[in-house]
């Protein structure tokens, strides 16, 4: 009888249109707000407040950065998603557990470990000093806070596809007496491509948009180490709304297209 009530088409109209209004007001609706505001006093305003040079700079600096972070992402978390789905060792759990901390925390306590270990009152800040680099308050600590908000996605995405790797084209690679290297390269990497590409763009786009722990590390100099994200804050709080929707509309559309490759990436590798 409950099957039955739940197959009611009145039942069905009502869960699809609960879930479309949940879907248009929450995502939809602001969204095309951001984008009507931004452009609401013409292309000339919007146009300016994207050319301008600290905007644009700091656009620039965001994307070069998270394109560091994602290149540590998938250099990295290939490597945990290889050990934690191949290998069984002591605390294999709790490291399995630790990897989605980053989704737990704030991203302002995440900033505030960078600034504590990192810092220049800390040991590592210190030696750094000594050896005549900074971390806190540079790009390398954006560079950092990057890496540990988008650490996850990665991992996340080539673990399933690992766990379903069919072994008998790796073992019989192994026994026509391929290497290890040649192995993982031609058998093994174009199996999981897919969660790397997919992992790396969504790190990417993690990566453009962080804003909590990247405030707390960068030091906000124009030109040098103010990012997107920290330059739309500023912009809302000096009462200047059309500049930070301007640079919100950029991020957001790279957003959409990084979203939008993932889903054609996530189609092709089902196919194949």
């Amino acid at each position: 009888m409950q099957t039955t009530w739940l197959r009611h088409k009145g039942w069905t109209y009502g869960f699809r249109t609960t879930v479309l209004l949940y879907f248009v007001i929450l995502i939809v609706l602001p969204i095309a707000g951001v984008y009507a505001y931004s452009f609401s006093e013409g292309w000339t305003p919007f146009w300016e407040s994207v050319s301008d040079p600290i905007a644009w700079k700091a656009v620039l600096l965001t994307l070069k950065l998270a394109l560091i972070a994602t290149a540590i992402n998938v250099l990295i978390g290939t490597m945990i998603a290889w050990v934690l789905v191949r290998y069984r060792f002591p605390g294999r759990a709790v490291l399995n557990s630790l990897v989605d901390l980053p989704f737990a925390l704030p991203t302002a306590v995440g900033g505030l470990m960078i600034l504590l270990l990192l810092g220049p009152n800390s040991w590592v800040g210190s030696i750094a000093e000594r050896l005549g680099f900074d971390i806190v308050f540079h790009q390398p600590a954006i560079v950092i806070a990057m890496v540990f908000v988008t650490f996850p996605f990665v991992i996340r995405a080539i673990q399933p596809l690992l766990e379903e790797m069919d072994p008998s084209a790796e073992e019989a690679s192994y026994t026509l007496g391929a290497s290890r290297a040649t192995t993982f390269l031609r058998v093994i990497l174009p199996q999981i491509s897919p969660g790397i590409v997919g992992g790396a763009m969504l790190a990417f786009s993690r990566a453009l948009a962080e804003f909590g722990a990247v405030v707390l590390v960068a030091g906000n100099i124009p030109a040098k180490t103010l990012t997107a994200s920290v330059f739309i804050y500023g912009e809302v709080e000096s009462d200047n709304n059309l500049g930070a929707a301007a640079v919100s509309v950029l991020l957001l559309t790279l957003s959409l297209i990084i979203l939008w490759l993932i889903n054609r990436v996530q189609r092709r590798g089902g196919r194949s």
